[in-house]
């Protein structure tokens, strides 16, 4: 039986004109945005179906994502929004502790690819409290989805190779990880060849559609 109880999700949304610098390659600077925000919807869709939620917090600045967010019932938070995503995720958590909710999935706004299947599936899979749940990146390096009950059971610093440090951090705190991969949440998409993956899974997601839209097709996937 599922140990996650009363769970809020934390979803840190950078300001989206300064969203996916590494695909300037590939797309333009209003492109990046409207696939920022696609990819945020994408989420936010994903998360407000799941069963087993208690609610989401949107942590951000970012007036259109503010506006998407809210439409999905989900509270805002400004507070550490231009800090970065770490700064970010522990303002949401801070909340979280402070009304002493039972705990925190936080997940980044570019994992078009998320399904409700794959939220039920780390929410079945986490254990009951103290316990820490990770969903990591493809490429094993960073951290895609946490699962910590209570929301600051564990002390958090996301980057580009956060996952094994997010497990010592939790070992430190006397609890054994569960890992589970789940390909939708796995995949963040950052730079190229992300979205020459992303564009190899067929979906009906607004980023896919989007990209389409743009040609990336044809440009990214042989």
């Amino acid at each position: 039986m599922s140990g996650a109880v009363d769970i809020w999700a934390v979803v840190p949304v950078k300001e989206t004109n300064e969203a996916k610098q590494r695909l300037t390659r590939l797309l333009s600077a209003p492109q990046r945005r409207e696939l920022a925000l696609a990819m945020v919807e994408d989420v936010l869709d994903a998360l407000a179906s799941a069963t087993g939620l208690a609610g989401m917090i949107v942590v951000t600045v970012d007036a259109e994502a503010d506006r998407l967010a809210s439409k999905r019932g989900a509270r805002i938070v400004s507070d550490g929004a231009r800090g970065g995503h770490t700064a970010a995720v522990v303002a949401g958590m801070s909340v979280l502790a402070r009304e002493g909710r039972g705990g925190m999935l936080t997940m980044p706004g570019d994992i078009p690819l998320v399904t409700t299947g794959e939220i039920a599936k780390v929410l079945a899979g986490h254990g009951p409290a103290p316990a820490f749940t990770i969903v990591p990146a493809h490429d094993q390096r960073g951290s895609n989805a946490i699962l910590c009950s209570p929301a600051d059971l564990v002390p958090l610093q996301f980057g580009n190779d956060s996952f094994k440090p997010h497990l010592e951090a939790a070992r430190r705190c006397g609890l054994e990880p569960r890992i589970l991969p789940m390909p939708g949440i796995g995949l963040d998409i950052d730079n190229p060849v992300d979205v020459a993956a992303f564009m190899a899974v067929p979906s009906q997601t607004r980023a896919r559609k989007l990209l389409a839209r743009y040609g990336m097709e044809e440009r990214v996937v042989e």
